[in-house]
């Protein structure tokens, strides 16, 4: 394979933010991964040789030690991801680099900088400048200090599964020991200084940061049809710790989602999934949470679950030179918060700094879902899964493809219909006596799926409302007639 070739492979040209290097020593990667650091980012690619080859890594070769032994002597500490990749059944190493926000950085107290496709150590002027750039420069919003009292205001037990997390990655070694060894290790983490927690920290591990910081709520809302209204079948704010916030509201778009279930080829046993791939569902959370702009008070997150779409949103346009096309096709992550990014990444939720976009747009795929789309404005970042398209024209001779996205509760409900029927009707006839189970498995289901859909769409609360077979629908109810 050419280089040409490899950095399509990884989405990418060669030159300013490529390099390759067959062998994978500690000071010339930790060279590399400094200059790329002081220069807008990049990529490092270990295992090629100088003509474009992959050589291959030795097969006792150690990426959790190099990954150590680089982070370790680097000055400040930074977000770098290391990932091993498999070319032409040969091993070899991307080490990803994102801009960084804190140049100068040193690698064993020596500055380095790329210049064109070459790296060379910074000479006087070079550290002058980026010195004074930095000294001109706001200091970010999550390095500011909270109002939080350190002693009082974290959530040690937050600390301890971001730990467990931390271990289950094997990239615990921030963690120190001893009586000191969370304020230790949110020392090292630039969370805390001078004795006094972060934003950063604050909104990573504080009990409540919401009190302080009000903009860190997450807003959810599930509507009932696919106009936002002011009718909601759920809604919810979320508080709390970052990663115990990302969860819950991962949860509520899992709860108010409908699961599908399907037969993988050759298997005999059903397996349920949701309508959309959590891998795509945590990485777009994940992202939101990491590259919002926190600094906004009128921001934040907001999630929005249609029947027909689920949108994540957070406030803060995309970075410059970020575009949604270079999300979906991969290029180099530029961090707004690296600090809160990288207690993300070594807990194992940022494995991709500057693919998670293809993650996502590739999960969505494999999965028969329509493209996802992201949208970017000055207010903020906005990324829609759309539910899978079914429309009247689909043949009979493509149903069996749509019938096994449908679940059995929706195949039982198309069955029982006749005409139009109201919902305490259609509950009735399935003879279910929990309202809520029914809504929830049988009613949500089959209007996501387009089985079924509402006389009155315009008013779903409607006491007047009632329900009716849609093309699919019928195709189904007669499937399911059939002796």
């Amino acid at each position: 394979m050419k280089l040409d070739a490899l950095a399509q492979l990884l989405d990418l040209g060669e030159g300013q933010s490529v390099e390759f290097k067959a062998k994978a020593t500690t000071p010339v990667v930790g060279q590399q991964v400094c200059a790329f650091l002081n220069s807008g980012g990049g990529y490092l690619v270990l295992g090629v040789g100088d003509d474009g080859q992959p050589v291959g890594l030795p097969a006792d070769a150690d990426l959790s030690r190099l990954e150590q032994q680089v982070t370790e002597r680097l000055s400040p500490s930074a977000l770098v991801s290391f990932e091993a990749r498999d070319v032409q059944g040969k091993t070899v190493w991307v080490v990803e680099v994102p801009a960084g926000q804190d140049i100068p950085y040193s690698f064993r107290d020596e500055v380095f900088v790329r210049e064109g496709e070459s790296t060379r150590r910074a000479d006087v002027a070079t550290l002058r400048d980026m010195i004074m750039r930095r000294q001109v420069e706001p200091e970010r919003w999550e390095r500011r200090f909270s109002d939080a009292d350190l002693s009082q205001d974290l959530d040690q037990d937050e600390i301890k599964r971001a730990v467990q997390r931390g271990q289950r990655t094997h990239r615990s070694e921030w963690w120190t020991q001893g009586p000191d060894g969370a304020t230790q290790a949110l020392e090292r983490l630039s969370l805390v200084k001078y004795g006094r927690l972060t934003n950063g920290g604050d909104v990573l591990f504080g009990r409540n940061p919401a009190q302080r910081h009000p903009q860190v709520r997450v807003r959810c809302a599930a509507f009932a049809n696919d106009k936002t209204d002011d009718t909601y079948r759920d809604f919810k704010n979320f508080e709390g710790p970052l990663v115990s916030v990302l969860d819950e509201v991962f949860a509520y778009i899992r709860r108010n989602t409908p699961s599908l279930s399907v037969f993988a080829p050759g298997a005999l046993a059903r397996e349920d999934r949701g309508l959309y791939p959590d891998d795509a569902l945590r990485e777009g959370l994940v992202n939101a949470f990491a590259h919002r702009d926190y600094a906004d008070f009128r921001g934040g997150v907001v999630v929005q679950v249609f029947p027909r779409r689920v949108e994540i949103w957070n406030s803060g346009a995309l970075p410059e030179g970020v575009t949604p096309d270079g999300l979906v096709r991969g290029q180099i992550s530029i961090l707004r918060n690296p600090d809160i990014a990288h207690v993300l990444y070594l807990q194992g939720f940022m494995e991709k700094l500057g693919r998670g976009g293809v993650l996502i747009d590739h999960a969505c795929r494999e999965q028969g879902l329509p493209a996802p789309e992201w949208r970017s404005d000055a207010r903020g970042v906005t990324l829609i899964f759309r539910a899978p398209e079914v429309t009247p024209e689909v043949t009979p001779e493509v149903t069996p493809e749509v019938a096994p996205e449908v679940t059995p509760e929706v195949v039982k409900l198309v069955s029982l219909m006749e005409g139009e029927a109201s919902r305490q009707e259609l509950q009735q006839k399935l003879g279910l006596k929990d309202s809520e189970h029914f809504r929830k498995a049988y009613l949500l289901p089959a209007l996501a799926a387009g089985a079924i859909e509402m006389t009155l769409p315009d008013k779903p609360t409607s006491r007047m409302q009632r329900y009716r077979l849609t093309a699919l629908g019928k195709r189904l109810h007669r499937q399911a007639r059939k002796p």
